[in-house]
């Protein structure tokens, strides 16, 4: 029997792991799921395929010849999500400890690296296994080397020999480097045929035999395909050389020999640390280990109250984090990187705890059930120079939630829970509600009591449900981590976890979770008051030490005090009024939409042929690329052709049916996200909408809606801007609306201090129609409408950082002459380039860029190796300053117009933001008013080099407004 060489494609499974499996945490908060995934499928492998000679092969950093033979090769590639990118290096050191020789050979890919090992094995007489999922190497499939996929779809390992290949692909290995040629490599940004996709290639294949038969027989296809085969025949010399699997590197230059592929012994005492040090506790116990990650505290620690489970899951981006440490009231919406991403503040597996954080603190937590004691932590509360407060409640609603209990906290470790209104059976006596909260009205609302808390915003609203106006905000750990850390989880838990090093207890592990997860009320008094003091204690120690990291910095400690804080009440006003809507014009919209939709739907049968699921990806995808022979732009991560709504809008430039199904999905969503919706969302006791402003979610500082989100309603379609109509002013009201003129490009050029461009806007010129006439070279009263449209592109595009690429396509031209008209702006602006470079330089040297009034936006991938994650913090870099600011001025505009409606006592209401808007309810009476007034006021909130102007409109409802 033949000796074997078992390779792994490490790169091809980094990815594929990394989205198959859940987002999964090691107990300090690092991702750990493609971790485990790798290794799980590396210890499959081993069982499954017993080898003399073994390596996981890894793509090395840098350029290789291909990227020299075609300038674009790979360059559609997105950046690795930052989630993925920390797992790397870890992922290396644990393949090592599992035995497994690792290779990364500079300047040569690994694929290649495969090749050349699997031609020198078999010419030993060798059989090779290659374990990737990646299709280019079914050119490497012969007699004695086979394919294996451990990642497949059902879950079972797919063997690819010589008749598998054909099986697969419907063409011989022999054939699969002209296969691909045909149809193009999407994901490595290879250019195909247009309009060739799998069937149309595997026929012509089989007809013609190869595809130098098919080149010669080009002249002899008709149509559309015919001219694009003929247009793609001088491409085919450089598409194969790209696509083909080099087979004979010189590995022997890189010290690579395959007789010192040999595999090892696992390193039990590395895997030990590892498994600990990520939390895999299952595979921690099969080496007589403990089950459970180190560092909790019993049930509270961290994964643990999960019975069999392995790991701490939390949420997937996009998901909720919690504003208090429950996942209950107070919870901020989060994108990006979910809970604990931060491995860079995680303990060094080889550090102990009171190396990097405070020594551990004595907890005495004291349940308040009678007078006395309740009256003790009154007079404690009153004397205290700052006080923690929190919460627990019936619901996530802050406009219906009922208070089930406090927690109060004057000192590390100290802290209390007053049950309140916990309704299980057998529920011990407490005190009375409406008593208890009538003794604390008068501390509440004293605004020389300064209180403290952890998104106070919510706990303010749920106060107000019970005639108590929380007043003396003097700190908000959630606002003091934003503005220290906006790149990171500002949730209590991961907080606790990354500067303290306390794993708390989840809402979770007391309520449960699911179908299955209880009140707040039902939950017993004293696991309650374990959990809900804790918030309390750990909130307050949070802050002491937040405080001391604002010393010395005055452009965050403004940010923080005369911002964020002061801004957190001014939202939680206009989440309280809330905002009028039209319930049966929202109906009548409803019906209009879903009789379009079904019209679109028999146009899309049409279109297709044939009756199909429209909100199917697979069915779709089948259609587009399988039956209808449209092109592939880009693939999913499992591989399949995406139907994402990038790859429609691209493919409905050409074809009928993309189109219509993004028309389709438009307002199918249009519909059930607002028309169906917002009705339903209407409080009855208000009979208004009242949205969620989150403060703690975007690094520029912007604000995020939800629930509903009303900054992310469609206008640049008719239907979208119909949803507009149906926020309505009360009776004897209107609308306002007062909107930032070109903010963004107002502050590039007092940041670029850009002669020209401060000139535009200090003599009122037209921004677009004057960069224009310094790009085309003419007088402005020269410019056309199509010339303008192309400088407003420029002008907005430069602020985003559009490349010359990105500019041709969005302008529909070539790049060479996208080129040319971002060289003229420049030549013409030459401080916006200067500003450009040197930010560029000052964030690669600080890791941050600041707003003009110094908010701080971090930047982790601005010295990132890998290329496109860099060049994505670049173009970052640059926007970020003027993103930033931009909310920086849109918050200091909503904190001086509240001051002026509160000291002027205008009965004019403040009711929604929306990026540079502000809307307004406002008294006929007042309309004048306040067209005049705040127009100023928002001008007034900042001098810049340039001026500030705010356009400002009124009407019936928030669309006639503008």
């Amino acid at each position: 029997m033949n000796k074997r060489l078992l390779l792994v494609d490490g790169s091809s499974y980094l990815y594929r792991a990394f989205h198959a499996l859940p987002d999964l945490r090691s107990p300090q908060g690092e991702p750990t799921g493609a971790m485990h995934g790798i290794l799980a499928m590396l210890r499959r492998l081993r069982a499954d395929f017993p080898a003399d000679y073994a390596a996981c092969v890894f793509d090395a950093r840098g350029k290789t010849f291909r990227d020299d033979l075609y300038a674009d090769y790979k360059a559609n590639r997105a950046s690795m999500p930052e989630d993925l990118a920390k797992q790397v290096e870890p992922i290396h050191v644990a393949v090592r400890a599992e035995g497994w020789p690792i290779l990364m050979v500079e300047g040569i890919e690994a694929d290649d690296v495969i090749g050349t090992l699997c031609r020198e094995a078999t010419g030993k007489g060798i059989d090779v296994i290659v374990s990737t999922g990646d299709k280019d190497l079914a050119q490497l499939v012969n007699q004695h080397v086979t394919l294996v996929n451990t990642m497949s779809k059902d879950g079972k390992p797919e063997m690819l020999d010589p008749a598998g290949v054909v099986a697969r692909f419907g063409v011989p290995p022999e054939r699969i480097v002209d296969y691909l040629a045909l149809i193009g490599d999407t994901v490595d940004n290879v250019p195909g045929v247009d309009k060739v996709g799998p069937k149309t290639a595997v026929k012509w294949l089989t007809e013609h035999g190869s595809l130098d038969a098919i080149i010669a027989a080009a002249d002899g296809f008709k149509g559309v395909t015919g001219e694009n085969l003929r247009r793609a025949v001088p491409q085919f010399p450089l598409t194969r050389e790209l696509l083909t699997v080099k087979c004979d590197c010189d590995l022997s230059a890189h010290c690579v020999a395959l007789e010192a592929l040999l595999p090892a012994e696992p390193d039990a005492e590395a895997l030990r640390g590892l498994y600990e040090r990520y939390g895999f506790r299952t595979w921690l116990r099969d080496m007589g280990g403990p089950g459970r990650a180190a560092g909790g505290r019993g049930a509270a620690g961290a994964g643990a109250g999960a019975g069999a489970a392995e790991f701490a899951l939390v949420g997937q981006s996009g998901g909720f984090a919690p504003g208090t440490s429950t996942g209950s009231p107070g919870a901020q919406p989060v994108t990006g990187s979910s809970v604990g991403a931060d491995d860079d503040s995680a303990p060094d597996a080889r550090t102990t705890a009171g190396d990097l954080f405070p020594p551990a603190i004595t907890r005495d937590y004291e349940c308040v059930l009678t007078e006395e004691a309740l009256a003790a932590w009154i007079a404690r509360i009153d004397a205290a120079e700052l006080t923690c407060v929190d919460t627990e409640t019936t619901s996530l609603d802050p406009m219906r939630a009922e208070i089930v209990g406090l927690s109060l906290s004057v000192e590390p470790g100290r802290a209390c829970y007053i049950p309140l209104a916990h309704r299980y059976a057998d529920a011990p006596a407490q005190l009375d509600r409406e008593a208890v909260l009538a003794l604390l009205k008068p501390w509440f609302e004293d605004s020389s009591k300064p209180k403290l808390g952890q998104n106070l915003k919510y706990d303010r609203h749920v106060l107000l449900n019970h005639g108590i106006a929380l007043a003396g905000v003097a700190q908000d750990t959630l606002l003091e981590s934003y503005v220290l850390e906006s790149h990171r989880s500002h949730d209590m838990d991961s907080m606790a976890l990354r500067h303290l090093n306390e794993t708390t207890i989840t809402y979770e592990q007391v309520a449960g979770k699911g179908a299955s997860q209880i009140c707040f009320d039902q939950v017993a008094i004293d696991r309650a008051t374990e959990y809900a003091a804790e918030d309390a204690d750990i909130t307050l120690r949070l802050h002491r030490h937040f405080a001391p990291q604002f010393e010395g910095e005055a452009g965050l400690r403004r940010i923080y005090e005369e911002m964020e804080l002061p801004v957190a009440e001014v939202l939680a006003r206009i989440e309280r009024h809330g905002v009028l809507v039209d319930c049966e014009a929202l109906a009548a919209q409803s019906h209009a939409l879903g009789q379009r939709i079904l019209e679109l739907e028999q146009e899309c049968y049409d279109a297709a042929g044939q009756p199909f699921n429209i909100g199917s990806p697979k069915q779709i995808g089948e259609l587009l690329f399988g039956k209808l022979g449209l092109p592939v732009v880009k693939k999913t991560p499992s591989g399949a052709p995406s139907t994402d709504e990038e790859v429609l809008q691209k493919l409905a430039e050409d074809y009928p049916l993309p189109k219509l199904i993004l028309e389709h999905r438009g307002l199918a969503k249009l519909k059930s996200t607002y028309t169906d919706k917002l009705p339903r969302m209407v409080n009855p006791a208000t009979g208004r909408v009242h949205t969620n402003y989150a403060q703690a979610v975007a690094v520029t500082g912007r604000l995020a809606s939800n629930e509903p989100n009303l900054q992310n309603i469609p206008i640049r379609t008719p239907e979208g801007r119909r949803v507009r109509e149906a926020f309505i002013a009360a009776p004897g009201h209107v609308i306002v609306s007062a909107d930032y003129s070109q903010i963004e490009l107002r502050i590039m050029a007092h940041i670029a201090d850009d002669a020209n461009l401060k000139r535009a806007f200090t003599e009122g010129i037209d921004v677009h129609r004057a960069t224009a006439a310094e790009i085309f070279g003419i007088d402005p009263e020269m410019v056309s409408n199509e010339q303008r449209r192309y400088a407003k592109v420029i002008n907005f595009g430069l602020i985003y950082g559009m490349s010359a690429f990105g500019l041709a396509a969005n302008l529909g031209i070539g790049r060479d002459a996208a080129k040319l008209y971002i060289d003229r702006y420049f030549t013409r602006y030459p401080g916006v380039a200067r500003y450009m470079e040197e930010t560029r330089r000052l964030a690669k040297t600080r890791g941050y860029v600041e707003t003009v009034f110094g908010r701080r936006l971090w930047l982790p991938e601005i010295n990132s190796p890998n290329g496109p994650r860099r060049q994505g913090a670049e173009r970052a870099a640059i926007n970020a300053p003027m993103q930033g600011t931009a909310a920086d001025l849109i918050k200091l505009a909503m904190i001086a117009t509240q001051k002026a409606i509160d000291a002027e006592r205008w009965a004019t209401r403040m009711v929604m933001q929306v990026h540079d808007e502000l809307v307004f309810e406002v008294p006929d009476s007042e309309l004048e008013m306040v067209r005049r007034r705040v127009p100023e006021l928002m001008a007034g909130v900042a001098s810049l080099s340039v001026p500030l102007l705010a356009e400002i409109g009124a009407g019936p409802n928030w669309e006639a407004a503008h």
